[in-house]
This record gives structure tokens, sequence and C-alpha cells, in this order.
């Protein structure tokens, strides 16, 4: 079989016809493989007929859903590329995007059509697109654009003219901008498909297992899982956007076995009363990575007897770089685990050099699931890929047996009277607190340390900042010790759930008291 990552689905199909593939869990719409192959097979054939060519930018701006799902394969499947766009984006930022790629074609959401009706107005030089497809009704007035449902309908259901394989581009997924303008890295099928085979030889994956999809599926937390799970023949339970207690009253009705949630999501999960009215006991584990796992939630989890699979991945990778198998979830807390099965991971210090076990230093990644490179920038391309090799600006440790321990980004580090703090750490003890339902720790500067540690902390009933600061005291050394405490109602996260640390600077510039 070629490498063509829209062949995934074909085969499975083939292979697998009457098992659901595709779960709509607001909607409760429900797809076999069989019927999402012909589903996709439409909508392939309607792009052609759009004159849609190898090569062309297609971008999607659409919630998880089957539309999403069945025209990510279909885009791959007549060797076109995919743009996924986070709806959380304005105007301004998704005509960036759509510009930078050159998209032509836009499917989207009637939810968005007040925002498509903004870049349509700009005309040429605001965007390329030429085609605009619009899946739903919507309540916007303007603009022009074809119903996803008919366009895709009146196509036929026969396998088009595979467009595309091994080392052609697949998708564009651009990082989420937290500094600077966002960049898009690209996958090809050959990169999507080597992540395929290292999710599958590394995680405890099993054909007919049921997933949730609770990350938003144009990020690769979401999308290279879900095409992993259509090789191995898994059923996808998508959540238009996530919902804690949906997500409890989901794994209780449908059964579901494993699932994927950033910190904050789990941490959330634990807030709602339907965690203990739901029956949960199906669930073998929850991967959860995008920001290090404090070891509180990995244990209360355990005591619900529920692994927490700490995984370690990034765009660029396609997804995998490091997971915690089941045998050491416990034994190893803390630790993101050793790298996945294709793949190679390096801890390096300034100059390259291996660091020493249980010395701090740069994470960089290798394998065949590495992106090509950034779309349009060479420049930062050969910043980040240097002899093969994906230099992530992670700091980290790794001990003796190779588990890794991820601290933080680079730029995110406190260098506090000459020592190195990791946020992380300080956010670990914070969370232990009872009355903390979210913390971030930034630097502030300090006329006397040059940097000193602040607490940024989301309560869960009415604390007092000196009561946060003597529960950090005497579990952390003195020079890690938050100067000051700062209550907010939440944590800004990017759709990864990755703290925005630059949004938090802002907010609290300091000085930070002496």
């Amino acid at each position: 079989m070629r490498n063509n990552v829209g062949l995934i689905l074909a085969k499975r199909a083939h292979l697998s016809p009457g098992v659901e593939g595709f779960i709509e869990v607001e909607s409760g719409r429900r797809f076999t493989y069989a019927e999402l192959n012909e589903r996709c097979n439409r909508v392939a054939n309607a792009l052609r007929a759009e004159g849609v060519k190898k090569g062309d930018r297609v971008a999607l701006l659409l919630m998880n859903s089957v539309e999403f799902f069945e025209t990510f394969f279909a885009v791959a499947k007549i060797g076109a590329i995919n743009v996924p766009l986070n709806w959380r984006l304005v105007p301004d930022e998704l005509a960036f995007i759509l510009k930078d790629s050159g998209s032509t074609v836009m499917i989207y959401g009637g939810e968005f059509a007040n925002a498509v009706a903004d870049l349509q107005g700009r005309g040429p030089e605001g965007t390329d697109v030429g085609a605009w497809i619009q899946v739903g009704a919507s309540d916007a007035r303007g603009g022009s654009a074809k119903p996803y449902e008919a366009w895709s309908d009146a196509a036929p259901p026969d396998e088009p003219e595979i467009g595309a394989e091994e080392g052609d581009e697949l998708y564009i997924m651009y990082t989420s901008g937290t500094t600077g303008l966002p960049k898009g890295a690209v996958h090809t099928h050959d990169t999507a498909i080597w992540a395929c085979h290292t999710i599958n030889a590394t995680t405890d994956l099993r054909y007919r297992d049921r997933y949730i999809v609770a990350l938003p599926m144009f990020h690769v937390g979401a999308l290279s899982p879900l095409t992993a799970n259509v090789h191995r023949g898994v059923t996808n339970h998508a959540l238009r956007a996530f919902d804690p207690s949906r997500t409890w009253e989901t794994i209780d009705r449908e059964g579901i076995t494993v699932m994927l949630a950033v910190p904050a999501m789990l941490n959330f999960m634990l807030q709602v009363p339907e965690k203990d009215q739901c029956d949960y006991s199906t669930l073998r584990w929850i991967m959860s990575g995008a920001a290090p796992v404090p070891v509180t939630l990995i244990e209360t989890y355990a005591k619900m007897g529920v692994e927490i699979h700490q995984v370690y991945g990034l765009t660029e990778s396609c997804g995998p770089a490091c997971l915690t198998s089941p045998e050491d979830a416990i034994v190893k807390v803390g630790s993101t685990g050793k790298a996945f099965f294709h793949t190679e991971v390096r801890v390096v210090d300034s100059n390259g050099k291996d660091c020493a076990p249980g010395e701090m230093g740069e994470v960089i990644v290798a394998g065949k699931h590495i992106m090509k490179g950034y779309w349009n920038r060479p420049d930062a391309t050969a910043e980040t890929i240097r002899d093969g090799w994906l230099y992530t600006g992670d700091l980290a440790s790794m001990d003796d047996e190779g588990f890794v321990y991820i601290q933080d980004r680079i730029k995110d580090m406190i260098i506090s009277g000459g020592e190195n703090v990791y946020p992380a750490e300080i956010e670990n003890v914070l969370l232990q607190h009872p009355a903390v339902a979210d913390a971030a720790v930034i630097g502030q500067p300090s006329e006397r340390w040059g940097e000193s540690p602040c607490a940024v902390v989301v309560p869960l009933r009415e604390v007092d900042a000196q009561e946060v600061l003597d529960h950090c005291d005497g579990r952390l050394a003195r020079f890690k010790l938050p100067r000051s405490v700062h209550f907010i109602d939440e944590i800004p996260r990017n759709p990864s759930g990755k703290i925005l640390k630059r949004l938090l600077r802002e907010q609290f510039p300091g000085p930070a008291p002496e």
C-alpha cells in the first residue's frame, strides 16, 4: 500500500466496514468506517470538481465533527494540503494564516460565518480563498458560500485517484504563536504515517478500543491520535469542545477505554459531581501532556484506578517524543517516560553535548515523524532542525535509565540570584494546597536577585496570599519560594493546555517585592 494517509481510512473501511469509526457525542451521529470512507470520497470528488489539485491548500475552520474528519482524509487522498485553523483566533490572525499558507479553499462551520464574512470582505489582498463551503446554517448575513451537505452529497462516492504519497505535504499546522507570528509546521504523508507507527508500537492501544477526542482536532494532540486510531481500528468519540461533565457521562454511557487530556482538563474533571456519579471502570488509562503533569494529579487518578501516562510531544514531531509505560506510571512518577518506539531523544547542553544523568539541558528529538520544516521559513527550519535533530526549546533531565523529566520551556526558566528556578516545580507544590484549583509561576524583575518567582493562583475557596506562601515554605528551597501571590479567575492557556505565561507577565509585570 502506498504511503498516503487517506488510504489508511480506505483500508480500515475495507478491513472493518461495520466497526463504528466516529461518533459525535453532542449530536449523537454515529458512523461506521465504511460510511466514513464513502463520505470522505464524496468530499474528495467534490474538491476535485472545484478544481483542487495536488499541492493546493484547503483551510479547515471547523469544530470537532465528522465534517472535519472526512475532509482531512479527503484532502489527503487527492494530494492537496490541509491547513487546520484554530477557531479561537480573530479574523486578523486567521487572515495572516490564510495568506501565509496560500489557501484557496475554505471549509468552515456556520458558527464562524461572521468571521468568514470579515475575511471575504478583505478581497484578494486579504485572502487567496476563492471557494467557500459552509457546514451547517448560521444567522450571519452576506457573503457567499456553498452548503457543505448538498455540495458533498452531489459528488460520487467512488474512490478518487490518489494524488500524493510519501514525502508529499499532508498538512500545515500553525504553532500557537505565543510569541511573534505563528509558523506553519509542515508534515508529510510519511511523517504522519510514521507517527501512527510509533504511537501504535508504544502505547497500549487496542483494536476496537473506545477513545474520547477531547482536544480540538486542529491541534496535533487530537489529529495524530485520531489518525493512529483509524490505523488501529479504534472507535473515536468526538466532543465538539471539552466539557468535564459530558466527558464523565460519555465514559459511563459508551464504555470508554482510553483518552488523552491535558493536565488542566484532568484537574477540571476532578471538580465536577459527575466524577462520583458515573461508572468509569472501563477506563484503562488517560494519556496526558502539553505540560508537566503534577504528581498530585497522577496519584489522585491512581487511587481511582485510572493510570495517567504522561506524554511529551510537539507539533513539530507530529506528536510523539516520550511516554511513560503502564509499568512505570507510578514507579517513575513525575517522569514523561522514555522515547517512543521509533524515536530518539537526547538531553544536551548549550554545545550540543549529551548531559550527564540528572543534569539539566535542552531536549532534542529525532525520528521519521519529525516535520519537513516550517512553511516558507527556511531560517526558522535551519535553526530548529540541525543534523536531523529537532531542537525543542524544552528543559529536562534524563536519568541513567533513559527516563526524561521535563521541567519547563527554556524561555520560562527563572534565574534568581544565579540559581535556575523551574516554574513547574513550584506549580506542582502550589497545586498540593487544597484551596488551589490551578496555578502558574512567572518571574518578576528583582533589584536584588535579578528575578524572583511570582505565583498566580486560581482559588477553590477563600484563601489569602500568606497561607499560600506558608504552604510553600519548607517544601521548596528558599531561593525557589514565591515572593508574591496574585489571584485570578482563570489561568490563560492555548488550545493544547499550555499556560500563556507571556500574558501573565504582561498582567503582573512586577517588580517583585524584596
